[in-house]
């Protein structure tokens, strides 16, 4: 799917503005964990509040990147922290330290934030 001019400058909108509402819905999520709990603690507060916004971070970081080549590097860590945000949802879930319809929505928007985060890096190796 190839964008051209205006379309694919709305497109780069509606995506970080996509990564920015799953964040502060991830950053509710992690807020409505049990914080006496050490296992809530630890991956919610911790692993997954890093690798979370990391997402954010490194997206909004490439926009100023200095070359083609670090721009796909912010791309390639963004997906990363994409894939780990992945596995602490679900062992969060999978242990019932949360609310499973939750896990599951932000889970459902993070494959598709992850997915067009590869095919970015994909059309970017095909240049």
């Amino acid at each position: 799917m190839e964008f051209v001019g205006d379309e694919k400058e709305r497109f780069k909108k509606e995506f970080a503005r996509r990564i920015h509402e799953f964040i502060l819905k991830l950053i509710k999520f992690i807020d409505s964990l049990d914080k006496r709990d050490s296992t809530c603690r630890i991956i919610g507060q911790n692993q997954l509040l890093r690798s979370g916004t990391s997402i954010g971070g490194n997206y909004f970081e490439a926009q100023s990147a200095s070359s083609k080549n670090d721009f796909a590097n912010f791309f390639r860590i963004s997906l990363k922290s994409a894939n780990e945000t992945k596995f602490w949802l679900i062992l969060l879930r999978d242990a019932n330290k949360c609310e499973r319809s939750g896990a599951n929505n932000l889970l459902n928007e993070l494959t598709e934030i992850a997915n067009i985060l590869a095919k970015s890096i994909k059309t970017m190796n095909q240049k």
